[in-house]
């Protein structure tokens, strides 16, 4: 599990304050363009030592980390291992190189890492496999690469550079579990089940179609509530986002055990498990719950797993969503912010502020009004008004259209105003 993480000149600021990680739930929230997706990137990096798109071209994202122009790079981290409870790591860029170095060795961390990218791209990298691999005169070993999944190939498979086939992906897996009757196919069924938002609204297999001449797969579909069956990739991109969700963490947990058997090691206990908006393509339901229910799921997929989430959101939903469960012992929320012409990193303490819309005023967004732009003008110059000790006739009656004209007639604030000016005598 990552505990800390230190940059020293990468990154949207020089000089960041350390990342002190909690075991369990990492929330970073924060205006777009900030770092956060960066930093996950990084974070990735210090697990795995390779960033996504060295590894696969197709990618749009996870792209290798610069220190800032002229300056010397560093990333220091600091995370348990199955022999150290804290393992540091200190790494420099290598200008000339253009690399990061990396010590000789085995990577020291013990757990299964996966990333989730806001673009639907995923990245997979399994202690029992991506340790090493043994070369063919079988005295040399290197590092073998994480897998790395362009939004097509979570759907379509991933092949290797040679074309081995690495993974056949959602569509093949899925018919090939459905039509064998295989036990990875009922514990998809129940993975989906898992992450539907309610009893109402399940995700349920339907049968296995073929949606066109040219494409000879046998499609899976999902059974909607309406009781027809819509083939996966015709779904909507929230469904579809929930299905990969799924298929990876079922696609990795099966995966390492089968390795791990295969090098007589014990599967790992420990999953880090790192998701780029969170939100993305989810219906406000959805948002509800889809921060619990992924922590419980992997527990589920093993009983005695140890589950770190860090996970980047731009939604007041899901900070809503995790009050009953957070906990300040196991649980972080960084929030970024810009301030005085430079990126400033704040640990905040956990508040309850109740419900999606007074979290948009919390430090984590910023909003100081959750109405639209032009109706909260029209209240800012109501409120101001309130504060004259006698305004205009004509001012009055032009600000009292425009709010009669924006707001609803039990409006909080129209009521008030309403209320304030008959006290006033300013309206008959």
């Amino acid at each position: 599990m990552l505990k800390t993480l230190i940059l020293k000149n990468v990154g949207p600021n020089a000089e960041m304050p350390p990342f002190e990680f909690g075991e369990r739930l990492n929330i970073l929230t924060g205006d777009n363009g900030l770092g956060k997706s960066f930093l996950l990137d990084i974070i990735w990096w210090t697990l795995t030592k390779t960033f996504p798109a060295d590894i696969n071209p197709l990618l749009t994202g996870g792209r290798a980390a610069l220190p800032i122009r002229g300056k010397k790079g560093e990333i220091t981290a600091m995370f348990s291992t199955k022999s150290k409870k804290l393992y540091p790591f200190t790494s420099s860029f290598d200008t000339k190189k253009q690399i990061w170095g990396v010590p000789q060795g085995r990577p020291t961390n013990p757990g299964i890492v996966l990333y989730a990218m806001s673009d639907g791209s995923f990245a997979v990298w399994d202690p029992a496999r991506n340790y090493w691999e043994t070369s063919p005169r079988k005295t040399e070993r290197s590092h073998r690469e994480p897998y790395v999944f362009s939004p097509k190939e979570i759907w379509d498979g991933l092949n290797d550079k040679d074309g081995t086939s690495l993974c056949n992906g959602i569509i093949r897996d899925w018919a090939s579990w459905q039509k064998e009757s295989k036990i990875p196919f009922e514990n998809l069924k129940v993975l989906l089940e898992w992450l539907s938002p309610s009893t109402n609204e399940l995700i349920t297999p339907g049968e296995l179609t073929r949606i066109s001449l040219k494409d000879v797969r046998d499609m899976p579909t999902l059974r909607m509530p309406y009781r027809q069956d819509v083939p996966v990739v015709h779904a909507s991109s929230g469904m579809r986002r929930i299905i990969a969700l799924a298929y990876v963490l079922l696609w990795a947990w099966q995966e390492h055990r089968i390795a791990a058997h295969l090098i007589h090691e014990t599967p790992s206990n420990q999953v880090v498990f790192l998701i780029d908006e969170i939100e993305s393509h989810l219906h406000p339901r959805w948002q509800q719950s889809i921060v619990p229910t992924v922590m419980s799921v992997v527990e589920k997929l093993h009983k005695e797993a140890k589950v770190q989430l860090i996970a980047v959101t731009h939604s007041p939903l899901i900070m809503a969503s995790i009050e009953p469960t957070f906990n300040a012992e196991k649980d972080a929320w960084f929030d970024f912010d810009y301030e005085d012409k430079k990126v400033t990193l704040t640990k905040r303490d956990f508040e309850k502020y109740g419900d999606a819309n007074t979290w948009l005023s919390s430090p984590a967004f910023d909003l100081k009004s959750t109405r639209a732009i032009k109706f909260a003008e029209f209240i800012n110059k109501a409120s101001a008004m309130l504060e004259q000790k006698e305004p205009k006739q004509s001012e009055i009656q032009n600000i009292h259209s425009q709010l009669v004209q924006a707001l609803n007639p039990e409006d909080d604030f129209l009521i008030r105003w309403q209320y304030v000016c008959q006290k006033k005598g300013w309206l008959k």
